[in-house]
């Protein structure tokens, strides 16, 4: 391409048109006339495609230094009030900081390899499912989210998991992990090296209430023998808190890389 937009501008400076420049090197128009552009304003070093991104193979990798620093923000609540750390958050954070440039792709990557990337719940269509996951979501979801007045599409969906990588050793140190997705399934996240407690599911609950209404669809986790819990959810009517059954089959969407 490179050798072809050079060859273009000559035949450019030998007073061929752009149709005939194009014509005689196989590029489009328009190419010829930024190539041409390019040279005008900044000589023929302008007229070659510059490589972009990083090099190939290094698009995704994070060195040591940069998976220790996102390992510390995960298991922190972020310092904005986001329910957890997404992965735009985390690059601006660490950029923030000065620790370091990891683009919201590579964190995704690196997410994944660290099995800290659950895809979300599989809920479409069940309203019309004569299954007992159809029942479930005419019986508990909708009426939630009717008695908030939200669509179908507004509610939010969560959950709490052991995440272990699966290149780690069969030793490995147990990660929990609570995590959201919101609109469009964006993922949220925050880590923990115990199992989390009454107190965090709570700090979780608060920041997404912050948002207003809510109806948050929970996986792995039952609150009703929590005090704590059932009378945060006595004072804040507006929070829905509906549990997905333990043998629900809700087969996980496919997530994007």
């Amino acid at each position: 391409m490179s050798e072809r937009r050079l060859e273009a501008v000559r035949l450019r400076l030998d007073g061929l048109t752009v149709a005939e420049s194009a014509r005689r090197t196989g590029l489009s128009a328009p190419t010829v006339s930024a190539a041409w552009k390019a040279f005008r304003e900044g000589g023929w070093e302008a007229v070659p495609i510059r490589p972009r991104g990083r090099p190939t193979g290094q698009a995704h990798r994070l060195d040591e230094t940069l998976q220790r620093r996102l390992w510390q923000r995960l298991t922190h609540w972020p310092d904005t009030d986001e329910p957890g750390w997404s992965s735009r958050a985390l690059a601006q954070a660490l950029s923030d900081a000065g620790a370091g440039d990891a683009s919201p792709r590579a964190i995704e990557h690196w997410l994944a390899t660290q099995n800290l990337k659950p895809s979300p719940m599989a809920l479409d269509d069940l309203a019309r499912r004569r299954s007992r996951e159809g029942r479930w979501f005419r019986q508990q979801v909708q009426p939630a989210l009717e008695r908030l007045g939200q669509g179908s599409a507004a509610h939010w969906q969560g959950g709490v998991r052991v995440a272990v990588p699966a290149t780690s050793a069969e030793n490995a140190s147990r990660r929990y992990q609570l995590y959201l997705h919101g609109k469009r399934g964006a993922l949220y996240t925050r880590c923990f090296t115990a199992p989390p407690l009454a107190d965090d599911y709570l700090t979780l609950f608060a920041r997404l209430a912050s948002r207003g209404p809510m109806a948050l669809i929970f996986h792995g986790a039952y609150f009703q023998a929590c005090p704590e819990i059932q009378g945060w959810l006595d004072d804040h009517p507006d929070f829905a808190l509906i549990n997905v059954p333990p043998n629900a089959n809700l087969r996980a969407a496919s997530t994007r890389g």
